[in-house]
């Protein structure tokens, strides 16, 4: 008798287990709600920053309300887009400028940035380039993230 394929990911206190064999995925259940409370919360449709939707044809996956949130956190919600994700030839030095006195939301605004990478790896150098300064973020870097 072959078994289907299933998935459990685990990021610190969320686990979600997914997959094609009901019957494996009740098995490894069992023993998890023994140990840990654990709540079935149904089918998936949010998890770590991934809307998914389930269809006849399979799954979507989009991060339409995470970019949302992240746009509103980052005070950019009257921005206008850009044809480029970061200025040409933009040459960023780490020592450059005035250092930021809370360098808290510029870590957060890149953190998130990097997670949005899972489904934009478009946006992967800019966020690289940007991550590089995270120790010790300068008001240039800021602007440019912005």
């Amino acid at each position: 008798m072959s078994r289907g394929v299933n998935l459990l990911l685990l990021y610190v206190d969320d686990i979600l287990i997914t997959g094609n064999d009901v019957e494996a995925i009740r098995e490894l259940k069992q023993p998890l709600c023994q140990s840990f409370q654990m709540k079935d919360l149904g089918s998936l449709t949010y998890f770590f920053g991934l809307q998914v939707w389930h269809s006849s044809c399979g799954y979507t996956v989009n991060q339409r309300k995470y970019t949302m949130d992240l746009i509103k956190c980052a005070n950019l919600t009257d921005q206008k887009c850009i044809a480029t994700l970061m200025e040409p030839n933009l040459k960023l030095k780490k020592d450059a400028g005035e250092r930021l006195s809370d360098p808290t939301h510029y870590r957060q605004l890149v953190g998130r940035l990097v997670c949005l990478t899972m489904t934009r790896p478009d946006i992967s150098f800019a966020v690289n380039t940007f991550s590089q300064f995270v120790s010790d973020p300068r008001r240039l870097h800021l602007v440019a993230v912005h």
